[in-house]
Protein backbone atom coordinates (compact mmCIF):
# COMPACT_ATOMS: atom_id res chain seq x y z
CA UNK A 1 0.00 0.00 0.00
CA UNK A 2 1.16 3.93 -0.71
CA UNK A 3 2.14 5.50 1.49
CA UNK A 4 1.87 8.62 0.14
CA UNK A 5 -1.20 10.35 -2.27
CA UNK A 6 1.13 13.51 -3.08
CA UNK A 7 2.61 11.00 -5.80
CA UNK A 8 -0.11 10.93 -8.38
CA UNK A 9 -1.42 8.10 -10.10
CA UNK A 10 -2.86 8.40 -13.84
CA UNK A 11 -6.21 6.81 -13.83
CA UNK A 12 -8.01 6.14 -16.90
CA UNK A 13 -11.90 8.07 -17.35
CA UNK A 14 -14.09 5.62 -19.74
CA UNK A 15 -16.66 7.48 -21.97
CA UNK A 16 -19.17 7.09 -19.92
CA UNK A 17 -16.84 9.67 -17.75
CA UNK A 18 -16.11 6.98 -15.05
CA UNK A 19 -12.98 6.20 -12.83
CA UNK A 20 -11.73 3.69 -10.58
CA UNK A 21 -9.94 4.47 -7.74
CA UNK A 22 -6.80 2.69 -7.07
CA UNK A 23 -6.71 0.02 -4.83
CA UNK A 24 -4.40 1.65 -2.07
CA UNK A 25 -6.44 4.45 -1.65
CA UNK A 26 -9.68 2.98 -1.45
CA UNK A 27 -7.93 0.89 1.75
CA UNK A 28 -6.20 3.65 3.49
CA UNK A 29 -9.25 5.59 3.44
CA UNK A 30 -11.84 2.69 4.07
CA UNK A 31 -13.80 3.07 0.89
CA UNK A 32 -15.60 -0.13 0.52
CA UNK A 33 -16.72 -1.22 -2.46
CA UNK A 34 -19.23 -1.28 -3.85
CA UNK A 35 -19.79 2.27 -1.76
CA UNK A 36 -20.04 5.83 -2.18
CA UNK A 37 -17.84 8.63 -1.84
CA UNK A 38 -18.65 12.16 -1.51
CA UNK A 39 -17.11 14.00 -4.73
CA UNK A 40 -17.15 17.87 -4.82
CA UNK A 41 -14.77 20.84 -5.82
CA UNK A 42 -12.99 22.58 -3.41
CA UNK A 43 -10.96 25.71 -5.07
CA UNK A 44 -9.56 24.49 -8.60
CA UNK A 45 -9.45 20.76 -7.04
CA UNK A 46 -11.79 17.81 -7.64
CA UNK A 47 -12.44 16.25 -3.85
CA UNK A 48 -13.49 12.75 -3.32
CA UNK A 49 -14.15 10.98 0.46
CA UNK A 50 -15.73 8.82 1.55
CA UNK A 51 -19.19 8.36 3.26
CA UNK A 52 -19.07 7.66 6.64
CA UNK A 53 -20.88 5.08 8.03
CA UNK A 54 -24.05 5.48 10.35
CA UNK A 55 -22.34 5.01 13.38
CA UNK A 56 -19.55 7.72 12.31
CA UNK A 57 -22.72 10.15 12.31
CA UNK A 58 -24.90 9.06 14.95
CA UNK A 59 -26.28 12.46 16.67
CA UNK A 60 -25.28 14.07 14.06
CA UNK A 61 -28.65 15.82 13.80
CA UNK A 62 -29.71 15.74 17.09
CA UNK A 63 -28.62 19.64 17.57
CA UNK A 64 -31.00 23.06 15.88
CA UNK A 65 -30.71 23.80 12.44
CA UNK A 66 -27.19 23.12 10.30
CA UNK A 67 -25.33 25.05 7.48
CA UNK A 68 -25.61 23.04 4.62
CA UNK A 69 -21.46 22.61 4.97
CA UNK A 70 -21.84 21.22 8.27
CA UNK A 71 -22.66 17.56 7.70
CA UNK A 72 -19.13 17.23 5.33
CA UNK A 73 -17.28 19.27 8.05
CA UNK A 74 -18.43 16.59 10.70
CA UNK A 75 -17.57 13.71 8.41
CA UNK A 76 -14.25 15.04 8.02
CA UNK A 77 -13.89 15.79 11.79
CA UNK A 78 -14.75 12.34 12.31
CA UNK A 79 -12.07 11.17 9.51
CA UNK A 80 -9.41 13.20 11.34
CA UNK A 81 -10.18 11.38 14.45
CA UNK A 82 -10.09 8.32 13.26
CA UNK A 83 -6.92 8.81 11.16
CA UNK A 84 -5.15 10.31 14.72
CA UNK A 85 -6.61 7.32 16.66
CA UNK A 86 -5.07 5.31 13.93
CA UNK A 87 -1.69 6.91 14.08
CA UNK A 88 -1.23 6.87 17.93
CA UNK A 89 -1.99 2.87 17.34
CA UNK A 90 0.41 2.38 14.78
CA UNK A 91 3.53 4.76 17.10
CA UNK A 92 2.27 1.64 20.24
CA UNK A 93 2.75 -1.10 17.87
CA UNK A 94 6.39 0.41 15.98
CA UNK A 95 9.17 -1.46 17.58
CA UNK A 96 11.16 0.88 20.24
CA UNK A 97 14.07 0.45 17.65
CA UNK A 98 12.18 1.15 14.72
CA UNK A 99 11.15 4.96 16.42
CA UNK A 100 15.01 5.92 16.19
CA UNK A 101 15.76 5.01 13.17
Amino acid sequence: MSGSTREPEIVRVSQKGQTTIPKSLREKYGIDTPGEVFIYEEGERIVVEPVPSLEELEGIHATGDRNPGDVIEKVREVKREERQREKERADRLRPKDAANE
